[in-house]
């Protein structure tokens, strides 16, 4: 990966962290850059599970990318472990760069490390640049995904 770095995410990269989560039109209207408390509860029990990795793609000191990986044991496909990826974003000035590839590979070799049969992702219906990337990088578009606000 040469000189970028994927590490777990500390309290320190938070700020950096929310406001890749605020930049993009929906992220824009639920995200609150300028309040990390709640962020913060929310690292502090990510950081104590197990099975959730919060990390962050570093360049030259500089947070990057970040995205969620959590690792799901199951009783279905004869008890297989899947991992799910969530809140994937790279920062604008590194869109375009190999970057969003090197964190999803990051994720897919963790998953096999973990001993995960599956990798799955949900991305919003309206980002279709993002869906056309993940179809790259061999996803398959083959379930839909259903959600109950709460």
């Amino acid at each position: 990966m040469g000189d970028l770095e994927i590490r777990g995410a500390a309290e320190s990269d938070l700020p950096a962290i929310v406001a890749m989560l605020a930049d993009d039109p929906l992220g824009s209207r639920r995200e609150s850059p300028d309040d990390l408390s709640p962020y913060l509860t929310a690292l502090e029990r990510l950081t104590a599970d197990r099975n959730q990795r919060i990390v962050v793609a570093v360049r030259e000191t500089r947070v990057v990318g970040t995205l969620q990986l959590t690792i799901v044991p199951g009783l279905s496909r004869k008890g297989a472990t899947r991992s799910i990826i969530e809140g994937v974003r790279v920062h604008a000035d590194e869109r375009g760069s190999g970057l969003g590839s090197q964190l999803i590979q990051w994720a897919v070799e963790e998953s096999a490390r973990q001993g995960c049969h599956l990798v799955q992702l949900t991305s919003d219906n309206s980002r279709t640049e993002a869906h056309r990337f993940y179809e790259r990088l061999g996803f398959t578009a083959s379930h839909v995904g259903f959600k109950l606000q709460l």
